[in-house]
């Protein structure tokens, strides 16, 4: 099944807040404890791009309380929710949450140990653009770790992932995450990406529906 592009921000109110209120615990806690696993001592300095409501890094900051996020969103509804959710969370000494847009990301002459990302990837008309911002961002000893949806080979197909899901999501919700499994990549359109860029990364399938991709430019 070919790529079906969807909006690249999230920029209705309402369509964020449904994103903001579905349980996406299961995948966003599989994130964090792969991170926490794989990288445990590239955790003081992180950037999240793509943050959305800020579910991501919230429990990126309850796992390592010593770390330090910044998170980015071109949503200015996600943004919003985000600040409000890192107050509620009382973590806004972890949490810095920026409105930002791809590409040209400037953060000075900060050096962050990693850089993470869920569930953005999708939303980009030109997948590039994503990973040529990472290889400007990242240092030699960055760890690079991002999760994206896995396109399946049929909208029949993506049809049942949503009804297994968020079957009982609003329709809005079902339609937009419809939408995203459309919008997604394979694994081997990923290393390709990757391959053009210069990026030297572990790219695998991890469940029905996400793909992993990992590691240290110079490792």
């Amino acid at each position: 099944m070919k790529r079906i592009l969807e909006p690249e921000v999230m920029d209705d109110r309402k369509q964020a807040i449904a994103y903001a209120k579905a349980d996406f615990s299961s995948s966003n806690q599989m994130f964090v404890d792969g991170l926490m696993a794989i990288y445990p001592d590239r955790l003081g300095y992180i950037l999240d791009i793509g943050c959305g409501p800020a579910d991501v890094p919230i429990r990126i900051a309850r796992a390592a309380p010593f770390a330090r996020i910044i998170a980015v969103d071109a949503s200015l509804p996600m943004v919003e929710l985000a600040r409000n959710a890192i107050q509620e969370a009382a973590l806004q000494d972890n949490v810095e949450i920026i409105l930002g847009r791809l590409p040209g990301l400037s953060f000075g002459e900060h050096r962050f140990q990693a850089i993470v990302s869920k569930d953005l990837l999708h939303h980009l008309p030109d997948p590039l653009v994503f990973w040529k911002e990472i290889v400007g961002l990242a240092t030699e000893e960055t760890a690079v770790y991002v999760m994206d949806l896995f396109r399946p080979d049929s909208s029949e197909h993506a049809r049942r992932i949503v009804e297994c899901v968020c079957g009982s999501e609003p329709d809005v919700l079902k339609e937009d995450f419809y939408n995203s499994l459309l919008a997604a990549f394979t694994v081997d359109e990923i290393r390709d990406q990757l391959a053009s860029v210069r990026l030297n990364m572990n790219v695998q399938q991890v469940s029905e529906r996400h793909i992993l991709v990992h590691g240290i430019p110079s490792g």
